[in-house]
């Protein structure tokens, strides 16, 4: 190569090399700009307010108001006065120190929450002395406004977003707020809304100095939709009081849709007790209450055996399978019906002869042990007869976890051939072995919005919509049908139950439920109660259980009461169902005595009898 030409070939390759390398870094490569960027510019998260939550009536149960928190850029930060500061706050110093450290950890460039939900006094005071605390700010929100002390078990609560929800969701960033149970989880998505972002301007002195661009690269945040729940507010808050110092479930359903009128839980607690700094204190204190269970949603996730209740389908499946006809009697042999070395009592007098519908109305054990045999030993072997009797169980829901828009439940249990295979063997069983199944005792386990849901098919005469709590997003924003679902029972089989229902409570085991002026159809239980008690199965005080429906005609409420240690169906279960048939229906309860006697009633020493200690207790 000539020499001459040595030079400038090396000039001419040297400029080439670092003209393409400054293309790629200014118009290609982006790395740089973005570091400039996010030098010069804090984003910032806009939050929309939380969407409000109200009953079907329009009354609104919750809302919100504001609330800051205090936030920190680590990069940001110059000296300050920490004493000043952490008092201001009502924050330990090491505390304050160690979130400080993990706010650097974080990110020395994100801003990260130092306290949330600062008092109203706090705020006040603070917003006057920020500018002298370099790198910290107050960031608005808004916090949950519980307009009334009730239905915690299905609101739910809103608390700050933990690991698991970041990795879940890149929605979330450290601090923000996720609804944690109940409506506020399951319609979460709704009711946030969606945040949006604004740019603040530093300058060299990491200062803010206004809005980047005059705000043209802002995003507003997307408001959040309102919900309409089908809970009524007025219902739900007399159940309450109707199961206060008593442990139990009221669930009631609109039959017709499937729509829950109430869902009480007790005891329960106040929804506005986790809510603000103390919420964390708060809810360690109800999860420690082990006895009691404030956060244990009795209506969905209790399982219990459903007692004489149970009678009615087994009497629906009977006449399906044409094992009885409605005029089919049976003699009570001696008041009792033995099964493998068991005693099975029966209440009716001594050679007492039934039909269905005074067997349902006298609880007659005699003659639905006898109905039960004929439902097994109506196929080939008992393995056919149990299975196809589970099928028809399953028709209205049982066994399964109903699929209602929250988030908690059980399933229930109803045994199989497999099970009881596995516990006596094959060929090991016949119908007078598990003859318990016939008065809803032995393995059968519901719950009960269950209990509820197939009183709401029977009302129907044979179909029931899935239960749910939504009725609308936001106005004028209808969910839709929700699904219908028809039992293997035929309708033409359903009237000599209803009639039974009926007759119940105009002669039978529930008479103090009885309302002037409204036809009420139910069926008592009383629930045996077994625990295991230093390795012995002991028998405890038995449950008190009732469902319902009203009006016969047209139903427009069906419900089931479940009340722990409550003796006996009529006791507890039947007077408190009636109540609260009444004031739906009526508006207004006049039975005064009746209400009193069962307002001012009390368990508490009942369920203190088995324990020692006393737990934790709010609104009990």
């Amino acid at each position: 190569m000539n020499r001459s030409l040595l030079l400038p070939v090396c000039t001419l390759t040297v400029a080439l090399f670092f003209g393409g390398k400054l293309t790629q870094l200014q118009l290609i490569d982006n790395f740089y700009s973005s570091l400039s960027q996010n030098n010069a510019l804090i984003e910032r998260a806009v939050y929309p307010e939380r969407g409000f939550i109200y009953d079907r009536n329009g009354a609104l149960l919750v809302a919100n108001k504001p609330s800051y928190d205090l936030m920190v850029i680590p990069e940001n930060v110059k000296a300050f006065d920490t004493l000043e500061l952490t008092t201001l706050i009502d924050l330990r110093r090491e505390v304050f120190q160690d979130r400080l450290n993990k706010a650097r950890r974080y990110s020395k460039k994100l801003p990260s929450t130092v306290v949330s939900q600062l008092s109203e006094e706090a705020h006040a005071v603070l917003q006057e002395k920020i500018w002298k605390y370099e790198g910290f700010y107050l960031q608005k929100k808004t916090i949950r406004d519980y307009r009334k002390s009730i239905a915690s078990n299905v609101l739910g609560y809103v608390s700050e977003v933990n690991n698991t929800d970041l990795k879940k969701d890149s929605y979330y960033r450290k601090g923000e707020l996720i609804g944690r149970q109940g409506i506020e989880k399951y319609y979460e998505k709704y009711l946030r809304g969606i945040k949006g972002k604004e740019f603040l301007q530093k300058d060299k002195f990491n200062r803010v100095i206004g809005a980047y661009e005059g705000g043209s690269f802002d995003s507003p945040p997307i408001q959040a939709r309102d919900i309409t729940l089908t809970l009524d507010q007025t219902l739900q808050e007399y159940g309450e009081r109707l199961l206060q110092n008593k442990r139990g479930g009221i669930v009631a359903i609109e039959p017709a849709t499937g729509e829950i009128l109430a869902l009480v839980s007790a005891p329960s607690y106040d929804p506005a007790i986790l809510v603000g700094r103390q919420r964390s204190e708060n809810y360690r204190k109800l999860s420690l209450d082990t006895l009691a269970k404030p956060l244990y949603d009795r209506g969905l996730q209790a399982q219990y055996a459903p007692g004489s209740p149970f009678k009615v389908l087994n009497a629906l499946i009977a006449l399906q399978e044409k094992v009885v006809e409605p005029k089919t009697e049976f003699t009570c042999n001696q008041g009792h019906f033995y099964a493998r070395g068991a005693f099975m009592q029966c209440h009716c007098p001594l050679q007492t002869k039934n039909d269905l519908t005074r067997a349902i109305y006298k609880s007659c054990n005699s003659y639905f042990a006898k109905t039960y045999k004929g439902i097994i030993n109506a196929y080939g072997t008992p393995e056919e007869g149990i299975d196809r009797w589970k099928k028809h169980l399953q028709s209205f829901g049982l066994g399964n976890y109903l699929g209602y828009d929250l988030s908690v439940g059980q399933p229930g249990y109803i045994p199989d051939s497999d099970y009881y295979n596995r516990a006596y063997g094959k060929g090991g069983w016949k119908a007078p072995t598990i003859i318990s199944n016939a008065i809803g005792q032995g393995e059968i386990l519901t719950t009960p919005i269950q209990m509820a849901n197939f009183a709401a098919a029977i009302a129907n005469r044979g179909h029931y919509v899935k239960p749910h709590f939504m009725k609308s997003i936001s106005e004028k924003s209808e969910l839709g049908v929700f699904e219908k679902k028809q039992t293997t029972i035929d309708s033409t089989h359903f009237e000599t139950v209803v009639d039974g229902m009926h007759k119940v409570v105009e002669y039978g085991t529930a008479r103090i439920a009885r309302i002037k002026g409204i036809e009420v159809c139910g069926k008592t239980g009383t629930v045996e109660n077994f625990i295991s008690l230093n390795g012995q199965k002991t028998q405890l005080t038995d449950h008190s259980m009732f469902i319902a429906f009203a009006p016969k005609e047209n139903p427009q409420i069906a419900l089931a009461v479940f009340v722990e240690n409550g003796y006996w169906g009529a006791r507890w279960a039947a007077p408190i169902a009636s109540l609260m048939i009444e004031k739906y229906l009526k508006k207004e309860v006049k039975r005064k005595w009746l209400e009193n006697r069962i307002l001012n009633g009390s368990l508490l020493t009942e369920y203190e009898k088995p324990y020692s200690g006393k737990p934790f207790k709010i609104n009990q």
